[in-house]
């Protein structure tokens, strides 16, 4: 090989190796820049670009909802405090409340709605207290006085007019109301005194002149009590005090 040929082959061979350096710093970035590369653009850059990470999963409106209906959200408060099942903290479900059937009308007092109870008194003394409960289910109104007929007497004794109310004495279920009986004269002066062992005690209606309904029959003591002719009943009150005052 004449002396050309191998100088060729060594230039050759020098810049080839020179070629190959030179990619090597550019790779590892040592070396120049890559001259095709836009200005001011580096690797670093680039990378943080968002452009860069696609599969990076990015919370939408839609996620956020959904997240927040999970915890706090109208899910979470329908499972506390709504009209459901739902317990906790929250409101509870209020029931509608059971309306109950009007009581009716008042009635007049009379024996088939009501219980009479007759019991002698120490003071004051020769009286009697004439008791009447209200048994029915609607409120009852007792009217006027208890026509009494003690034994076997045809008449009814009268009334003390001093004695009457300024209203109509009304009795709601379980309620009573009072009269009360002066048996005798404290002094003995009263004529006809006699003892007597059953008692009949007849209610009026409205208009007063005549008794309704059933009248009751209240026991006595099993000695009687003792009547004459100052026999007096008061008018029906609504409180046992007002009734003994006379």
């Amino acid at each position: 090989m004449s002396k050309t040929s191998r100088a060729r082959l060594l230039t050759v061979a020098a810049s080839t190796v020179l070629a190959a350096l030179s990619l090597t710093a550019c790779n590892d970035g040592t070396g120049t820049q890559d001259e095709g590369r836009a200005a001011g653009t580096s690797p670093s850059a680039t990378a943080s670009s968002p452009a860069a990470a696609p599969d990076s999963p990015v919370p939408s409106a839609t996620t956020d909802r959904s997240a927040t209906t999970g915890s706090t959200g109208s899910s979470a408060t329908t499972g506390s405090s709504g009209t459901g099942t739902g317990g906790g903290a929250g409101t509870s479900t209020a029931r509608t409340p059971v309306s109950k059937a009007p009581a009716g009308k008042p009635v007049t007092c009379e024996g088939s709605v009501t219980r009479t109870v007759a019991a002698p008194l120490t003071r004051p003394v020769n009286h009697m207290l004439l008791t009447v409960t209200n048994t029915g289910s609607r409120s009852c109104y007792l009217y006027g006085y208890p026509a009494v007929r003690f034994g076997e007497a045809q008449s009814v004794p009268p009334v003390i007019e001093a004695s009457q109310p300024q209203a109509v004495v009304t009795l709601a279920p379980g309620e009573s109301g009072y009269a009360s009986v002066n048996l005798s004269a404290t002094d003995g002066s009263a004529a006809n005194g006699h003892t007597v062992k059953s008692l009949a005690v007849y209610f009026q209606g409205r208009s007063g002149s005549e008794s309704v309904g059933t009248g009751a029959r209240p026991s006595l003591p099993a000695k009687g009590v003792y009547v004459d002719d100052s026999l007096a009943v008061t008018y029906w009150q609504q409180s046992m005090d007002d009734a003994v005052s006379w």
